[in-house]
């Protein structure tokens, strides 16, 4: 029985969803999600120990301080190229491809702080840009052309910068979380992020 006074109830029974809610894509939604970025990677990553920023869940796989130069890499050459790419040539000309692991050289000998701050004024500069496209709902319906997948568009390319920034920012949580595996002991079982 949920305990209630007055008016309000502290606690509720789970009810499952009946009807799931898809956003549709709106440039203002996602430039908000694109903004926090580098203030969830400051927040994950600054002053962290170099066993946390060089952790990685096996031999082939990203540590969070790769998975950082990763997104300061795509700053500087794929989301607000392609954009521009779209708008100068649509589909007539593909994308260049991205090396994603292009970033190895940026990040050498860096300190974590020098990187996130990279990124933030990166991060800044890009959607400084973005807003300046002008981008109404007939340019976001422009063709762009991918070099592996083929026919996308502009609306397309700037979702996929979103759910990219949350893919990774997940990676890094993945990450950090799998250095304490067998340190929880039974409650694994209940962490689903060691998956």
């Amino acid at each position: 029985m949920p305990r209630a006074f007055g008016p309000r109830v502290f606690w509720q029974p789970r009810v499952a969803c009946v009807h799931r809610r898809i956003m549709q894509f709106q440039i203002d939604e996602a430039v908000a999600v694109l903004e926090r970025t580098p203030r969830v990677m400051e927040a994950l990553l600054r002053d962290q120990s170099p066993a946390w920023l060089n952790a990685r869940i096996d031999a082939g796989s990203f540590s969070p301080i790769d998975v950082l130069g990763h997104l300061i890499f795509g700053e500087m050459d794929d989301w607000i190229p392609r954009a521009r790419r779209i708008l100068e040539h649509q589909d007539a000309r593909a994308f260049d491809p991205f090396d994603r692991r292009g970033f190895t050289s940026l990040i050498e000998g860096k300190a974590v702080g020098e990187l996130l701050d990279q990124f933030a004024g990166l991060r800044s500069q890009s959607l400084e840009t973005l807003r300046s496209l002008g981008l109404d709902d007939s340019k976001l319906d422009l063709p762009g052309l991918h070099p592996a997948l083929g026919g996308v568009t502009m609306r397309q390319l700037l979702a996929t910068w979103v759910v990219h920034d949350l893919n990774h920012i997940n990676q890094v949580m993945r990450i950090l979380s799998n250095e304490y595996r067998e340190e929880v002991g039974p409650w694994r079982k209940f962490l689903s992020i060691l998956g």
